[in-house]
């Protein structure tokens, strides 16, 4: 064979070789891939971040008894997750669409050579979709925080995943689900303001109302024990957003830029419009505050970082403040007790952004609608929206308050008044949070 007919051969390998791979499916994308597994890191650090957040909201007896709420979720969901939970939120519809099933997603064993058309392993998007899995129970916690058993909350948090979240993720995020297929592009939740704060939201209102209020609420004072620890929880919040938004991009392109944007705008702006309010209605911005204002912007901007432009995010992050500001107050007034104000917050938010989001969606998204449904605009989509919002506040509530009553029966789930009175860390977990002999 003479040098140019092997360099002819060597030519042709070249040229044909990627186009075989090509043909032969979807090839991995690294860069995608390595933000896919950064989103999935940082939406992992949010959970550490929310224990800190709850932890030092609630009182020096309470504090590991609340942390480990948390903790507990990225032990037990982190394992339900791999075993059966992908399955069913993203295998395909059984039972009428009302969930999804998979024998091969069991254990993820089908999955070990996939790669996903968006060029991303789906051992990465299985991983990130189980953080989001592993949080959103975890912010159940603050609305029951300082009153429930550490058993009844693992039974409960098993039963409310398999029975509540993922059935959600796979009617909105599933490909054949139900709300993902509403309408002219389906009910709008970029990143989790139904599936994850709304359902958590309400089911924390409901069960916080199911169990009732801790003893001593509202008369004796249950201030926080350590503001500082807030504020650090609402900060790698912030920071584990970024992936938990712009991750949801499952790519690593404009798209995920803009999400990335908004997502630091929303968070700024609603910080800033809490301590006004506070400023103007007490004449002290305090540093609960910010990190509420914080946690408010982020909240709403989750459904919405796909669709809405700054100033939208500006616009919805302003209103989320001013709502969930209203909420607390209206809570204080009403007399329920939302210890840490997850509904006032998450619920309250994921509501505003997901409804609130139609307002302000950019104009090339309604191109693309009005070309698959000739004449959608704004009311075909808020119908949309509501119904999906409304679907999810009613499920969530009717299930959680279900699966309450069962794990109160055979379980347990309100610790005694006697283990309330000494507290969580002590009486359960046989532990201090800070070795200090005042408890309260």
């Amino acid at each position: 064979m003479t040098w140019k007919r092997t360099l002819g051969c060597v030519a042709a390998f070249g040229v044909g070789f990627p186009l075989l791979a090509q043909g032969s499916g979807p090839v991995n994308d690294s860069g995608a891939t390595a933000w896919m597994l950064t989103s999935t890191t940082l939406v992992l650090l949010m959970v550490p971040g929310l224990a800190m957040f709850y932890g030092g909201l609630v009182r020096t007896k309470n504090v590991l008894g609340t942390m480990m709420h948390s903790f507990a979720a990225m032990a037990v969901v982190g394992v339900l997750w791999a075993v059966l939970g992908y399955a069913l939120s993203f295998g395909p519809n059984v039972l009428g669409g009302l969930i999804g099933w998979s024998r091969g997603l069991v254990l993820l064993r089908s999955i070990d050579h996939t790669i996903l058309p968006a060029g991303v392993p789906e051992y990465a998007f299985a991983m990130f979709q189980g953080k989001f899995a592993i949080i959103t129970p975890a912010l159940i916690a603050g609305a029951v925080a300082e009153r429930i058993s550490f058993r009844g909350w693992v039974v409960f948090i098993t039963l409310w995943v398999i029975f509540v979240y993922c059935p959600l993720c796979h009617w909105v995020w599933a490909s054949d689900g139900y709300f993902y297929n509403l309408g002219a592009k389906g009910a709008i939740d970029f990143a989790g303001g139904t599936v994850v704060h709304i359902s958590s939201g309400v089911a924390g209102l409901a069960l916080a109302l199911f169990l009732g209020a801790r003893h001593g609420y509202p008369k004796t004072a249950m201030a926080p024990n350590n503001l500082t620890f807030t504020l650090i929880g609402a900060g790698l919040l912030w920071v584990g957003w970024f992936g938990f938004n712009a991750g949801s991009s499952i790519a690593s392109n404009l798209d995920t830029a803009r999400a990335l944007t908004v997502t630091q705008v929303a968070a700024a702006t609603g910080a800033l419009t809490w301590v006004l309010i506070e400023t103007i209605r007490d004449d002290k911005p305090t540093s609960l505050g910010m990190a509420s204002g914080i946690l408010a912007g982020l909240v709403v901007i989750t459904p919405a970082a796909g669709v809405v432009q700054v100033g939208g995010a500006m616009a919805l992050a302003a209103i989320a403040s001013c709502c969930c500001f209203g909420m607390i107050l209206l809570k204080n007034r009403l007399g329920y007790d939302d210890s840490l104000d997850a509904f006032g917050i998450h619920g309250t938010g994921g509501i505003v952004g997901a409804l609130g989001l139609t307002f302000f969606i950019r104009d090339s998204w309604w191109a693309e609608a009005a070309a698959k449904a000739p004449g959608w605009g704004i009311l075909s989509q808020l119908k949309v929206q509501v119904f999906a919002v409304g679907s999810t506040i009613v499920f969530s509530v009717c299930m959680t308050l279900l699966i309450a009553f069962l794990v109160e029966k055979f379980v347990g789930l309100r610790v005694n008044e006697a283990v309330e009175k000494t507290g969580l860390d002590h009486e359960i977990h046989g532990e201090r949070a800070y070795g200090l002999n005042n408890l309260n």
